[in-house]
């Protein structure tokens, strides 16, 4: 139950801007909403809603907006919103899963596809690329909620199936049925998560060190990223912390 998280490589969420927290707030309410007019609008009984919540509050949402969010779902008003799953490859045969929440599925298919072809990518069929990844839970912690050892003794007492620990935090991982159960169990040990949610997680990660193909690659992922549908990105690329780094600075 130990490993090393490659996990920032694989789930693609650039730090928002000022400029761009609006946006984030529309995709956090958009899966509030959802997840609320899908199940029950309390969060106790509704774990998609309940993970939406912690994954606002993580980014310093207002409890009067989450409550918005959730009373919207029980409007007449409220938008039907459809999940969709784009899968594709990029640059340097990196396998990426686009997960949206659109109104409008002709416009987010063609938009998305367009970003695929812009940037040396190319849109598969459904299946073509999630057989690469393993649908997990992740709940994460900060390093400061315990030792390595003592994660992975909760680990094992919440029934999680692995314990990943580093500098940056806590990771534990569980198959989507136990989430719930899960992160029930790991919040009544160690508090509140720092975030909660159901993922995808490659079982490989293909190595990207050309810097104009990782260039191209962040790109692309910029652009899926940003979609107003768009909710998530994911991504079996390992790039180094130099060429990260190198651009980012760019």
């Amino acid at each position: 139950m130990a490993g090393h998280s490659q996990f920032k490589n694989i789930m693609f969420r650039k730090n928002k801007q000022d400029a761009q927290r609006s946006k984030l707030f529309s995709k956090l309410s958009r899966e509030i909403t959802v997840a609320a007019k899908q199940g029950m609008p309390d969060p106790v009984h509704n774990p998609r809603l309940r993970a939406a919540i912690i994954a606002a509050k993580q980014q310093s949402m207002s409890k009067d907006v989450i409550d918005r969010a959730i009373k919207k779902s029980q409007g007449g008003d409220a938008a039907d919103y459809v999940e969709m799953r784009y899968e594709g490859f990029g640059p340097g045969g990196v396998a990426i899963i686009v997960e949206a929440l659109t109104d409008n599925r002709n416009r987010t298919a063609s938009d998305v596809r367009a970003a695929f072809s812009k940037y040396d990518g190319a849109m598969g069929a459904d299946g073509s690329v999630s057989f690469m990844f393993n649908r997990v839970g992740l709940i994460a912690y900060p390093s400061n909620a315990g030792t390595a050892d003592s994660m992975l003794e909760a680990a094992i007492e919440a029934g999680a199936d692995e314990s990943i620990s580093g500098s940056e935090g806590h990771e534990f991982l569980c198959r989507p049925e136990d989430f719930a159960a899960v992160r029930d169990a790991l919040e009544a040990k160690l508090g509140a998560a720092q975030s909660a949610k159901i993922v995808w997680r490659p079982g490989n990660t293909v190595p990207v060190s050309d810097e104009e193909a990782a260039e191209t690659l962040t790109k692309l992922l910029d652009v899926l990223d940003d979609h107003d549908d768009v909710q998530n990105v994911y991504a079996n690329y390992e790039m180094s912390e130099a060429l990260m780094e190198k651009l980012s600075a760019a």
